[in-house]
């Protein structure tokens, strides 16, 4: 395993700025070049499978990285502690309600993060009728079939092969086809609306990104690898309903890149937040040095009388967020997908448990590197 952390090392060499652009780049860049290799008639299966080993990877993040690290992060501010009789008990008394009082903003963080996702989800379905950070490979759905979008992508390109017409005729008769299904403005308008959705949900991942990174050279490692395990079927399941809308294949790959903006822009974000909660942190601490109350008046200028700053509170959101993307965004439609095959439910099972098999293996290894 320490192959994985020379991996890690090659991979992100820099600081934390820099790792989390590099981080944005991979997850953005690399998922959109697999596109040009997949075909349009991708197995629904397939991709199921995908989407499995990615939740796994996902939730493997939130419960082996993202929230241990939440919780553990502030326990060394503790440890400063002056050793002498009643002030001593004083002190830890201070620091073990302050870790219960950081407990509880965690934790809060956690549900905002949750709620986030729900919030923009529920007005998008309210306003728009389109689930907003849809996961799953069915984000939009044809009103008189329920075929999973690939599907349709799939019946489609084989009536175009078996076309005995120009090419451009049989183009024809699929633009005939929407135009008798639902009218072609309406999938124009979802499908904008589907490539705006990814483009917040790669604004949120970039934030993500920055976060993890500045948390620790481990945690960002292991985030960027879940978010690009989470990406690649994301990419297709979405590549699938741009061709199924009428794109050419560059063209929806265009899209694709565009999207990725957001990713971007997301991480010069949290890169900002972060800095600004670094620089406020050590101009803090140099007001404080020399004072032999230093570790109390910290916490003093913290959030809400702890030690932590608003930017400690986007792990646990990241957690909360990447909860409500696995748990509410795509398992149920992973539960409602159907399979003639007996044994694709095993392998579906198969592909969560080693996706969250590999985020424990990367876990257990940290611990020993870090």
């Amino acid at each position: 395993m320490s192959q994985v952390v020379s991996t890690f090392a090659f991979l992100f060499p820099g600081n934390a700025m820099v790792n989390s652009l590099l981080a944005t780049s991979y997850i953005s860049i690399i998922p959109n070049l697999l596109l040009y290799f997949v075909p349009p008639d991708i197995k629904p299966t397939t991709l199921n499978t995908l989407v499995n080993f990615a939740v796994g990877s996902l939730l493997g993040d939130v419960f082996l990285h993202l929230l241990p690290h939440a919780f553990n992060s502030h326990e060394h501010n503790n440890d400063s502690s002056s050793d002498s009789g009643d002030h001593h008990h004083h002190e830890k008394s201070i620091g073990h309600a302050n870790d219960e009082h950081k407990s509880v903003l965690i934790g809060t963080g956690i549900f905002a993060g949750l709620f986030f996702f729900y919030a923009v989800d529920k007005l998008m379905r309210a306003y728009f009728g389109k689930t907003g950070h849809d996961h799953g490979h069915d984000h939009v759905h044809d009103k008189k079939h329920d075929e999973s979008v690939v599907d349709q992508v799939a019946v489609r390109e084989g009536m175009r092969q078996r076309k005995s017409n120009s090419e451009k005729e049989g183009e024809k008769t699929n633009e005939a086809e929407q135009h008798h299904h639902e009218p072609s403005t309406e999938v124009r308008a979802s499908t904008y609306l589907n490539l705006l959705a990814d483009f917040t949900h790669n604004l949120t991942d970039g934030i993500a990104m920055a976060a993890s990174f500045y948390a620790s050279p481990a945690i960002g490692a292991t985030t960027a690898v879940a978010v690009f395990f989470h990406e690649i079927p994301h990419e297709v399941s979405d590549y699938a309903i741009l061709l199924k809308s009428g794109f050419s294949k560059k063209r929806a790959m265009m899209a694709q890149f565009t999207t990725a903006i957001g990713a971007y822009i997301g991480t010069f974000i949290g890169i900002f937040i972060e800095e600004m909660a670094n620089s406020s942190s050590t101009s803090a601490h140099h007001h404080h040095e020399g004072n032999d109350h230093q570790h109390h008046e910290h916490h003093s200028h913290g959030l809400l009388g702890t030690s932590m700053t608003w930017a400690d509170l986007i792990i646990p959101a990241t957690a909360g967020g990447f909860l409500y993307i696995a748990t509410v965004g795509v398992i149920p439609e992973l539960l409602e997908s159907k399979s003639s095959s007996k044994l694709q439910p095993f392998k579906e099972l198969a592909a969560m448990i080693f996706g969250m098999a590999l985020m424990a293996g990367i876990a257990w290894n940290e611990t020993h590197h870090h």
